[in-house]
This record gives structure tokens, C-alpha cells and sequence, in this order.
């Protein structure tokens, strides 16, 4: 007997809560020889101010301006570079 338990940020509306809960029960179905019956989902809603990534709460974040991102340079990473023979000197 499946049991999911899905962890999330507080903040979302029943109908995306709803459609949560539907799509991880049906992919759990897709995935794991079972009969839909079985499937247990218990979604875990955490207050935003009670969970927090770098000691910054996802409130806090929630604060922050949103600044568009920096286009990103076109270079390879260095371990692309060093499979091909083109490490640079340390």
C-alpha cells in the first residue's frame, strides 16, 4: 500500500491543491503495480514563515523584489572543458 507524503509551502489555491493530490495519486498508478484504492497522498501545507532555505524564510522571500535574471555567460563548465583537454592552468 503506497503512502506519498508531500511536503509544501503554505499559499496555494484548494483547486491547485486538488490537482496535486490528483496528479501524484495517478503517478503513482503510472509507476507502481497497485490498485488506485490503495494509494495514500497526505499533503503537508507549512506555513511560510515556518520554513526556511540559507536562514531566510520562505515569507521573507516572498518580500524580496524580483529582479530578471542576467543573461548567462556561454561557457562550458570545467569539467566539460577538462574531458576535451581544454582544462586551463591552475
Amino acid at each position: 500500500m503506497p503512502h506519498i507524503a508531500v511536503t509544501i509551502g503554505a499559499g496555494r489555491s484548494p483547486r491547485q491543491l486538488r490537482t496535486l493530490l490528483h496528479e501524484v495519486h495517478a503517478a503513482v498508478l503510472r509507476s507502481v503495480d497497485t490498485r488506485p484504492e490503495h494509494v495514500r497522498v497526505v499533503l503537508h501545507e507549512v506555513p511560510r514563515s515556518h520554513w526556511s532555505t540559507a536562514d531566510t524564510t520562505l515569507a521573507e522571500l516572498d518580500q524580496k523584489p524580483v529582479r530578471p535574471a542576467e543573461p548567462a555567460e556561454a561557457t562550458e563548465p570545467a569539467e566539460f572543458a577538462e574531458a576535451a583537454g581544454e582544462r586551463e592552468p591552475s
